[in-house]
């Protein structure tokens, strides 16, 4: 695929949905980009504001948050996975309101709870304590909740 074709694609793509360097530099490979044209691409979308990791790093933050209910570490690690650089991550983190934040995990525990047939105090406290570390909450958050409910 020719240069000027793959950047008029590339921002095509870019601009229908937030997207990562990573992801686009894969899809230029997919489209038999040279490395050389790609590097350039990448250049040109980032200068041209249609390509922004820190723009694309709160996005992921916002969405994974409100509507899949995410905890941060399991969004670190997403953002980890799609070659976000650490400081984007932690700055997209940051803004989120931590208020907001532990309302959502006392609310995932509440409803798990009232689903869990456990009797035992010492079993139900685990169930939950696994069950909101697999949403990526923090172990010191899940605890100050479930001591906050007793």
């Amino acid at each position: 695929m020719k240069y000027k074709e793959a950047l008029e694609r590339a921002a095509a793509l870019c601009s229908s949905q937030e997207r990562n360097t990573r992801y686009m530099l894969r899809k230029l490979s997919e489209w038999d980009v040279s490395e050389q044209d790609a590097g350039k691409i990448i250049q040109k979308l980032k200068e041209e504001k249609f390509l922004d990791d820190d723009r694309y790093a709160s996005f992921f933050v916002k969405d994974k948050f409100r509507f899949n209910r995410w905890g941060k570490i399991k969004i670190r690690y997403a953002l980890r996975q799609n070659g976000i650089p650490e400081q984007a991550i932690e700055a997209a983190l940051d803004q989120m309101d931590q208020e907001e934040y532990e309302k959502v995990c006392r609310e995932l525990l509440a409803q798990k709870s009232a689903t869990l047939k456990e009797t035992g105090s010492y079993q139900k406290k685990a169930r939950l304590m696994r069950f909101a570390s697999q949403r990526g909450f923090e172990t010191d958050l899940i605890y100050k909740i479930l001591q906050m409910d007793e």
